[in-house]
This record gives C-alpha cells, structure tokens and sequence, in this order.
C-alpha cells in the first residue's frame, strides 16, 4: 500500500510534496543476470564475477537502466491517484547514473513531486527522485520521473 493515496481532485494542489523514501531492495546477480538477457547487455562488468571482481568496482555492477526501471516498483511503495481511468508513465528528465550498484547493494528510494501541471483530460506530475545505496553518500541515480493521469 502506497505511503499517499490522493483524490484526482487534489493532485493539483501537491506541488512541492516529499513523499519520503522507500524500503530498501537488495540487488542480485539473479536480478543483474535477467536485465542482461533481456536486454542484450552482457557486459562482462555486470555478468562475469570472476572477472569483475578484479575490474574497476571490484565486483559487478547493475546496469545502470536496471536501477533506473526500479523507479517503478519503487513509485508503487510512496503514491497512488484514485479516481482516474488511466495512469501513464510519461518520461523521464535529467537522469544522472552518479554512482555504481555493486551486486548485493541495498537501494531506496526518495521523491519529492516537483512540478504538477494540467494536460488536456488530466495531469501531469514532475517527480524527483533519488535512488540511494545504503551506507553511501553519492546515490546511485538522481532522475526526475514524469508521470500523468487522466479522469
């Protein structure tokens, strides 16, 4: 269940908004694994150990757009919007991958809403989010998520 659930009728009024952080999600070499077979990247910085473990992280790495997708299952921990009929993943501004998530990592998020603004037949939202690795002080992916909803 979503930490803020509002109204349609209220999203326009959330500009500024800190929907605080999410619980951390450990990443895997499973998880790392998948993400190269889907994709094609099979970089050998994410899927070799053995060798990663002499590379530039001394470990493999997550993908990059790995920890970004996260920003999905992650929105679904801090918000929601009742009382539209469809929800869209508009895009994405500024993404920023600062620092690399080595495997076994645990990572969260935080977001504030930055910007809310009407569109023809509902509203659009500016997220800023930060993925964050837990006991680092760089976060792994600064990006801000826009998303729209419509009545």
């Amino acid at each position: 269940m979503p930490n803020l659930v509002v109204d349609f009728d209220k999203l326009l009024t959330l500009a500024g908004t800190d929907l605080g952080v999410t619980e951390y999600r450990e990443i895997t070499q499973e998880q790392i694994n998948k993400f190269a077979d889907a994709t094609g990247d099979d970089q050998w910085i994410h899927v070799d150990p053995v060798r990663a473990k002499d590379g530039p992280f001394g470990a493999p790495i997550a993908h990059g757009f790995l920890t970004l997708s996260l920003i999905i299952p992650f929105w679904g921990e801090l918000f929601d919007v009742d009382g539209v009929t469809t929800k869209v993943n508009y895009g994405l501004d500024k993404v920023r991958f600062t620092s690399p998530v080595k495997v076994g990592s645990r990572i969260r998020m935080r977001a504030t809403i930055a910007e809310v603004t009407e569109v023809k037949g509902g509203a659009q939202i500016k997220v800023s989010n930060t993925i964050e690795i837990e006991g680092q002080e760089r976060p792994a992916v600064v990006a801000e998520f826009l998303a729209r909803f419509y009545k």
